[in-house]
């Protein structure tokens, strides 16, 4: 028996959780669980998928995830939704993942709102709809969400959902390039190396690429070669002195840092 209450309790388990006391979170998760505890649930559901005290399990993690999710659990529903799109411990079904994508996002879940914006964008489980996509990609992107920001900058450099406006793009791209997006990032690097919207700028190309490269992680290899090969390229067309410029400014670049985004020249109407 304990005095605490369940909110108490639930705050000691995440704390052993953080520190990597797994046993101990678990423990006191799964006490929490009897009662209904959604945040506990979901919390196994973590910890299940990534195997932290107990052998890694994706079945019993969608199950957890499934519990807290019917309890209106947004971060839980979304989750489960990732499930059912990756077909991860479930079987794959994009009608499913958009469910319960929807379900989180109307709770104003912002990974939600921008994984649904993906399968209206991508047409998976529901109608392909670019105006759709557009608004669910907002809605995230105006809660600070990185992939988001990312994601609006490609409809807009596109003329997906919306005209072509390469200054929008930029803006949302590095919006999402300050918050470390290495996607948004290598956007960056094409802008300028190809002069869309801007004077063309190789040097500026480079460093995004360069930046792009060093920020990718290890699960991401095939993305980071082609940052690595889009950089190379560039250096190809440069200077020795130009390239050092590039590399110096990629390793004093710091967010909101002016020196990526010199003043767009707008071309055409």
């Amino acid at each position: 028996m304990t005095d605490q209450t369940p909110a108490e309790q639930f705050k000691d388990a995440v704390a052993a959780h953080r520190k990597g006391d797994f046993a101990t979170a678990h423990r006191i998760f799964r006490s929490l669980t009897e009662g209904g505890h959604a945040g506990a649930r979901f919390s196994l559901g973590v910890m299940h998928g990534h195997g932290q005290g107990v052998p890694q399990d994706l079945a019993e993690a969608a199950r957890w995830f499934r519990m807290a999710a019917e309890q209106g659990h947004s971060k839980a529903q979304d989750h489960l939704g990732l499930m059912y799109y990756n077909g991860h411990g479930v079987p794959r079904d994009f009608g499913e993942a958009a469910k319960w994508y929807r379900m989180a996002a109307e709770q104003g879940n912002a990974f939600a709102q921008n994984n649904l914006g993906v399968m209206y964008n991508n047409g998976e489980g529901v109608p392909q709809d670019y105006a759709e996509a557009m608004k669910w990609y907002r809605m995230a992107a105006d809660q600070g969400n990185a992939s988001a920001q990312n994601n609006l900058g490609v409809m807009h450099g596109n003329g997906e959902g919306v005209p072509r406006d390469h200054a929008e793009a930029m803006k949302w791209y590095r919006k999402a390039a300050d918050q470390g997006n290495p996607d948004a990032m290598f956007n960056l690097g094409v802008m300028f190396e190809s002069g869309q919207g801007m004077s063309q700028n190789h040097v500026l190309a480079h460093m995004w690429f360069n930046l792009a490269a060093s920020r990718y992680p290890a699960s991401r290899q095939e993305s980071r070669e082609d940052a690595i090969r889009s950089r190379d390229k560039v250096a190809g067309k440069m200077t020795a002195d130009r390239v050092a410029q590039a590399q110096k400014l990629a390793r004093e670049w710091r967010p909101g840092s002016p020196s990526g985004t010199p003043p767009l020249v707008r071309r055409g109407k």
